[in-house]
């Protein structure tokens, strides 16, 4: 049984998506194949992607949110625009031939690219192959509705009314949660998970940014360290090297734990009392299979917007703003006695640690 896995590399989450398919599905005896369907078909579009959606979204984050707010309202009239034609135009024959070339049991898409072109595609592919996209927010993002593939895999079944009124059939839904690295499956004691990490078992916050280290972390890190309220910090720079150079050089008043890139978060995780993130559907996504709780700051206009939407509505977490700021919201958590506890009980409530697994028993199903 072979499954092949769409992906595009406009942000890590998508490619963090499929790796995470494509491992388990190895693992449990399928052939599985990740390709970024831009890179295949035209690396030169996918690098124009790629960067362009790198740059709008840490330099022009407005501009950004505004865009994808237009799309997201209007998206009647988006239904024969730019995205459909080139997909018709430029990239018909490359994906046809990649399909043909590969001879997939199943397709799955992290992205909505791919799932657009197999819609556009389908009467040129064999239609006993299984197809299916995951929705890597929580939220539906612009364009999904105008694909008609088996599946939809969504973040959780409160969306699924959102997204029913978007146009998709209900009987695809499958609000089995995004899939996510199956080590954040697994739990750890924080008093062991410290010992792994061989930091001191206390209080701990886990500081992050996201893979390029986005948002103002110097800043938040810089405030908390004056707080008056006993923990050490797990801060993690991702790929923003001059963040890790400048804080290696810094004079902290707390024990602060500093990496750049790092490959053991679930670790973290479970080490830590409460993270402090950009709301990304992947980050967010494993925090709430951990049982971690959750602090948001700077949001990128859009899609992470709607996450924190979604996830301070439904109790797992706190949105940091300028009259709520990141140290009033750690005090907080510290300092009450039942806010940590409601927080964890909403989390236990919305989080999928499963969800990869229960997606390969989904397509194993499926499978004709």
């Amino acid at each position: 049984m072979k499954v092949l896995i769409l992906t595009v590399s406009a942000g890590q989450g998508h490619n963090q998506v499929a790796s995470a398919l494509g491992e388990i599905l190895s693992n449990n005896g399928f052939e599985s194949k990740v390709i970024d369907t831009l890179e295949y078909i035209d690396p030169i579009i996918s690098k124009t992607v790629d960067k362009g959606y790198l740059l709008s979204t840490k330099h022009l984050p407005k501009l950004y949110g505004k865009v994808y707010g237009r799309l997201d309202k209007n998206y009647a009239e988006q239904k024969e625009g730019i995205f459909l034609s080139i997909s018709k135009y430029l990239m018909a024959k490359a994906f046809i031939s990649c399909i043909e070339k590969e001879q997939p049991d199943a397709i799955i898409c992290t992205h909505v690219f791919p799932a657009l072109f197999l819609t556009q595609l389908k009467t040129s592919f064999d239609h006993n192959i299984f197809t299916a996209g995951i929705v890597t927010d929580f939220t539906l993002h612009p364009f999904w509705e105008f694909t008609d593939i088996d599946a939809y895999i969504t973040p959780h079944e409160l969306l699924t009314s959102q997204i029913v009124k978007k146009g998709i059939p209900e009987d695809k839904i499958y609000p089995i949660g995004i899939p996510i690295r199956t080590q954040f499956a697994v739990k750890h004691h924080p008093t062991s998970a410290r010992h792994i990490l061989n930091i001191p078992d206390t209080r701990t916050l886990l500081i992050m940014g996201g893979s390029m280290g986005y948002g103002k972390m110097e800043k938040t890190i810089l405030a908390l360290d004056e707080l008056d309220t006993d923990f050490q910090m797990i801060i993690v720079c991702g790929n923003n090297k001059r963040l890790y150079k400048k804080l290696s050089k810094a004079d902290f008043n707390k024990k602060v734990h500093l990496f750049g890139f790092a490959d053991n978060i679930d670790i973290m995780m479970d080490a830590s009392d409460c993270i402090i993130t950009k709301p990304g559907g992947l980050t967010t996504s494993e925090a709430l299979a951990k049982g971690l709780p959750m602090i948001f700051t700077k949001p990128i206009p859009g899609h992470e917007e709607r996450n924190v939407e979604f996830l301070v509505n439904n109790g797992v977490g706190m949105k940091v703003s300028k009259t709520f700021p990141v140290e009033e919201a750690v005090s907080q958590f510290f300092h009450d006695s039942k806010k940590p506890s409601l927080i964890r009980q909403s989390v236990q409530l919305l989080g999928k640690p499963n969800a990869t697994y229960d997606l390969v028993s989904l397509i194993r199903k499926n499978i004709k």
